[in-house]
């Protein structure tokens, strides 16, 4: 691989024997992608996935402990996926010695995380790139991500550039301040594989659409056309929406970057240009919704069980969706006469969206509803055999794909969740 005089150095072991293998692991981690050369990073701030303190992951902290001491701090500021824990989620007596256990190590992570250079103790959030939080790359900057909900979204909404990396890849970029060049960094890697043709009689949800999407097209590059019919412009509404929907495609498939007609970056300046020669179209209709919602397979021991709870914000809700959760569940309760929830339901946002929201009316609403707001990662509050077990229901199809929650369309949550039957 071609390295500058700054790479070979710090190969060569002139800035230290860690960050020296540290620029090894990312070389052939790079070659193995058929890469010849790193670029450097020009993104303002990294986004790390590994956020949870479980307490068998003894080598992480291990590693850690080896770049604190042997000075290979990040070189950039970065944020982190959501914490797992959170007092205020529901949790039995069981669940809560389970959590307890599991996330033993989490004070101490924490505490590894501010040495190598985390934001601030508020940065832990999926939705980094929230204004709240302040992690929002520009069109074009490079950036040594993980999270792949947050990949997707910078890639395709932002038009920045970054691989979909694995966690402990994306620290090891930030430190050395370079990542290999290949994938989605390059012009041909963000070429289109798909023609996606929207030809719905209304906004396909959003999170139902990135299932369709994702599972389709798996790892490759989707062009989508008709869905700004749905999304004029790329507003605040539009980025939420794209938010849910991206994290689908990243999920259900592994799609790291999405391209929508007139809407986002580079599909407004290059347009049907970005199709690679020979590619595949896909025709999207209210069927093929259809079909990819009963399709999905339903998990619980009692498929006929009650929902104990539900969660919303995965990945974390923005303040405008915040807001309007709170307007629905409000003016559902009240059409019919109820004051609370009838199912324990958890909506989730990053803990600097969630300061905003505190104190304002639509958050009273939804307290005197008996909904409970948090910063957790829903995802790490599941993945574990007690809480695995429980009748979850969400409108997340990230949360449905790697849990046993049951995926609904968010109408269908918000009858549930305010009286109605399944």
């Amino acid at each position: 691989m071609e390295l500058t005089k700054r790479q070979q150095d710090i190969l060569d072991g002139k800035e230290g024997d860690v960050k020296a293998k540290i620029m090894k692991t990312l070389i052939m981690y790079g070659e193995t992608f058929g890469s010849e050369r790193m670029v450097d990073i020009t993104g303002k701030y990294g986004h790390l996935v590994t956020s949870f303190g479980l307490s068998v992951m003894k080598p992480v902290y291990e590693l850690m402990d080896t770049l604190i001491d042997g000075g290979a701090v990040s070189a950039q500021c970065f944020s982190v996926d959501p914490r797992p824990c959170d007092k205020n989620v529901p949790k039995n007596f069981i669940q809560d010695i389970f959590f307890r256990v599991m996330y033993s190590k989490q004070d101490d992570y924490d505490a590894q995380l501010r040495k190598l250079g985390i934001m601030n103790d508020d940065a832990y959030t999926c939705t980094c790139y929230m204004n709240e939080v302040g992690n929002i790359p520009k069109e074009g900057d490079i950036l040594s991500w993980a999270e792949s909900s947050a990949v997707v979204y910078a890639n395709s909404v932002l038009g920045a550039r970054c691989n979909r990396n694995s966690g402990i890849l994306d620290l090891f970029g930030s430190i050395v301040g370079c990542v290999p060049y290949f994938g989605l960094l390059t012009d041909e890697g963000r070429k289109a594989d798909w023609l996606i043709e929207i030809k719905t009689t209304r906004r396909p949800e959003a999170q139902l659409l990135g299932s369709a999407i994702g599972m389709k097209v798996m790892e490759n590059v989707p062009y989508i056309v008709g869905l700004d019919k749905y999304l004029p412009s790329l507003d605040d509404e539009a980025k939420a929406y794209l938010k849910d929907f991206g994290a689908a495609t990243a999920s259900n498939g592994a799609v790291g970057l999405y391209h929508v007609e007139n809407l986002t970056p580079e599909a407004k300046k290059q347009g049907r240009s970005l199709l690679k020669e020979g590619y595949k179209t896909f025709v999207i209709d209210d069927a093929v919704l259809e079909e990819t919602e009963r399709n999905y397979p339903v998990i619980w021991k009692d498929k006929n069980a009650k929902p104990k709870l539900a969660f919303i914000g995965c990945p974390h809700l923005s303040y405008a969706q915040l807001e309007d959760w709170s307007d629905r569940i409000d003016g559902a309760l009240k059409s019919k006469g109820l004051k609370k929830v009838s199912v324990k339901t958890v909506l989730t946002a990053a803990p600097k969206v969630l300061e905003r929201f505190k104190g304002t009316d639509k958050e009273k609403k939804l307290l005197d509803a008996g909904v409970i707001i948090s910063y957790i990662c829903p995802l790490m509050y599941m993945n574990n055999p007690q809480c695995a077990s429980m009748p979850v229901i969400t409108c997340s199809n990230k949360l449905r794909t790697y849990t046993s929650a049951r995926y609904f369309k968010e109408e269908d949550i918000l009858e549930m969740i305010t009286g109605g039957r399944r």
